[in-house]
């Protein structure tokens, strides 16, 4: 599986394209910003981009949704719960946050389902509480963590729609049961490292231990 992080926009927002060296077939998740930087890395390892996997609807992770599918055409995926907001952000936040009002989603997903790219799988994981339709990805070694964990620490409940204890419970029973080894690889730049590991964060995350 061939993995790229990239950081986009104003925000420390991690970009990841993920794809299948063998077929090409790539999708990209939270194209925040800077699509021609993660064109440019698809192009540099001969991966096309079939996919737009929103971790969730907020503002600063979707703000490079109708640029992307402007130019790869990729279909828009995010969960059913946040479907609503993907496309409802205020013109002001918009402005604030210089992007530009995502394309509806061409796909809705639950909690279970597979993302399939050549032949690569990533099973989604639902873990509402930073947002209600909140979600990882996961492929053995790797999980694509979006607002739900950092690098010891988590993402912030007190928006609309948003649950202290909710997230919580969904990191507790959902990521931390994945494998120790696992790679983080978290929504944004704000830890010491970019990327971590599910046992990293059990034995160091101060905000669920």
């Amino acid at each position: 599986m061939f993995v790229k992080q990239i950081q986009v926009g104003h925000m420390a927002v991690f970009a990841y394209l993920v794809g299948d060296p063998i077929t090409k077939d790539a999708l990209v998740i939270d194209p925040a910003d800077d699509g021609k930087t993660i064109l440019g890395a698809a192009a540099a390892n001969g991966l096309r981009i079939n996919y737009i996997v929103n971790t969730h609807g907020h503002v600063d992770h979707i703000g490079g949704n109708a640029e992307m599918k402007r130019l790869t055409g990729a279909k828009i995926i995010v969960h059913a719960d946040d479907a609503v907001m993907l496309t409802s952000t205020p013109p002001a936040m918009l402005r604030m946050f210089g992007a530009a009002a995502s394309p509806p989603p061409d796909i809705l997903v639950q909690d279970g389902q597979i993302l399939s790219v050549g032949n690569v799988e990533l099973a989604v994981i639902h873990t509402p509480g930073h947002s209600p339709g909140g979600i990882c990805l996961y492929a053995p070694g790797y999980v694509f963590t979006g607002d739900t964990l950092f690098v010891e620490a988590v993402g912030r409940t007190d928006l609309p729609g948003g649950s202290w204890q909710t997230l919580y419970s969904a990191i507790k029973t959902k990521l931390f049961t994945l494998p120790d080894d696992t790679k983080v690889m978290p929504g944004h730049n704000y830890g010491r490292t970019p990327t971590s590991t599910i046992g990293h964060e059990k034995k160091f995350n101060p905000s669920v231990r």
